[in-house]
């Protein structure tokens, strides 16, 4: 099996800028409360076995920029290169996603909505959230009409590699999401442009589930 070309120079900075730009635009929407969530870019080549890719550091304000805001990680989720900084705490639920489908890119923000659904659903004894019939969800590629999608829904355990073994069972192939209950959405796609769109469909969708749930006095 042939050695994956390293990481240059040029393939880091597109990945840090492309996160940079991400973050600003998710913390301005304040999806990142505290210093909660978590974004990843894959860089270079892949194999399920073998893959990098940058990720946010463990502990940052996402509302400002620093130096120290990103760092290269490998497969198993460990620094690629020589630094003081930790990978967030959740690197190994993206290593898992990315082996399982091998896309490009990988967002996870905590807010009000995507929480509160999950919980309530996962209270009701499901393990997903049931959307039907909503324009968005064409954000998926799904085209049906009134199409119906089951986002899944995790058990969101203190323990992240507890998580992380649930994750490939976990994923349906044409829902490129899924949420730990009462925790958040992780959402990916291809690249970060398809990453993004993706997520902004997931929370448009959790809100009107739970706006129209609230109207039929469900809620």
């Amino acid at each position: 099996m042939s050695q994956a070309a390293p990481i240059t120079l040029e393939q880091k900075q597109q990945a840090f800028t492309e996160l940079q730009t991400i973050k600003s635009l998710f913390a301005a929407r304040g999806w990142f409360p505290g210093t909660s969530g978590n974004l990843s870019v894959r860089v270079g080549d892949y194999r399920p076995d073998s893959f990098t890719f940058a990720v946010t550091a463990s502990g940052k304000d996402k509302s400002v920029s620093t130096p120290e805001d990103f760092l290269l990680v490998d497969e198993k989720g460990q620094p690629t290169e020589a630094t003081k900084l930790k990978p967030s705490a959740e690197t190994l639920i993206h290593c898992e996603i990315y082996r399982k489908t091998g896309c490009g890119a990988i967002f996870h923000v905590h807010t009000v909505f995507n929480n509160i659904v999950s919980e309530w659903y996962w209270q009701q004894g499901l393990k997903h959230i049931p959307v039907e019939a909503v324009e968005l969800i064409k954000a998926f590629g799904i085209w049906d009409e009134d199409a119906r999608i089951d986002i899944p829904i995790l058990p969101n355990y203190a323990d992240i590699p507890r998580i992380a073994e649930l994750v490939p069972d976990a994923i349906v192939p044409r829902i490129p999401g899924i949420v730990l209950r009462n925790h958040g959405i992780y959402a990916w796609g291809a690249n970060a442009f398809e990453a993004k769109r993706h997520l902004e469909a997931f929370e448009f969708l959790f809100e009107y589930v739970y706006r129209w749930q609230l109207l039929k006095g469900k809620l």
